[in-house]
């Protein structure tokens, strides 16, 4: 479980996050949606290390990341996974060799067992075929399962996806979804997405917290949203015609 508490994030005079708390719990998706500009990027970086916050604290599992030391702060690190919104595969390695790229940073495995390993989260992703080939050679939708494997290589604690969607077309933005839901399930991991999918919202959005003007707006789980009578949240989540039309056939409100 990840949790904040009244985070806050100022650069120079702007405030960017506003007194933040909130829970990411394991075993579940969190998501993390908003307005362009309403500080989703800002608090992931955040809460990864990217950025330190002006004030407030990150528990992870009742550990404040933001009181660590630099020694403490790379252990922690490494209980952690990361898919970028690019994939950001090296196009020099194979699949397999990137799968492999944290193990032979960061674990102590032989050969052999990196090997392994990789492979089996290869499998996971229903990638075994493409181990040889290169991320040039493969669609996008396959460079973010290849991403998904990588990220889960060192069986992250915690795991973390910036717009894993982003680019991908519905049908494969679904695979992608699944996948992220059932490792997240499978593993008991706290997973935290950037979004600005609805599909994935109303999708695998078990934990929601959307951020308005730097502020937590709302917090709930994807099935609530449909009934939900904050204003923000529904203008932002149904601002096409045709999704009103659809949330007035099922609940009947505007």
């Amino acid at each position: 479980m990840i949790e904040i508490k009244n985070l806050c994030k100022q650069f120079e005079d702007r405030q960017v996050l506003k007194d933040i708390s909130a829970v990411f719990e394991n075993g579940k998706t969190n998501l993390i949606i908003g307005q362009s500009g309403s500080g989703k990027t800002v608090l992931m970086k955040n809460l990864v290390g990217l950025l330190d916050p002006t004030s407030g604290e990150v528990l992870y599992d009742g550990r404040d990341f933001v009181a660590m030391s630099k020694k403490e702060k790379i252990m922690l690190r490494r209980e952690m996974g990361m898919i970028f919104q690019s994939a950001a595969l090296f196009d020099s390695l194979t699949v397999l060799e990137n799968v492999m790229f944290p193990l032979d940073m960061f674990s102590n495995m032989n050969l052999k067992e990196r090997i392994k390993r990789a492979r089996t989260c290869l499998d996971r992703v229903n990638l075994s075929e493409a181990e040889s080939k290169y991320p040039g050679e493969i669609s996008g939708g396959m460079q973010k399962r290849v991403a998904i494997a990588r990220a889960i290589a060192l069986n992250p604690k915690y795991l973390f996806c910036d717009e894993p969607n982003s680019g991908l077309d519905p049908k494969t933005s679904l695979v992608i979804d699944d996948l992220l839901r059932g490792i997240t399930q499978e593993f008991n991991i706290t997973t935290i997405i950037n979004t600005h999918d609805m599909n994935s919202v109303m999708g695998i959005g078990d934990n929601i917290l959307y951020i308005y003007e730097g502020r937590k707006e709302w917090q709930g789980h994807s099935k609530d949203i449909m009934d939900s009578d904050n204003q923000k949240l529904t203008d932002f989540i149904f601002a096409s015609d045709l999704l009103k039309k659809m949330r007035k056939a099922v609940t009947g409100k505007q």
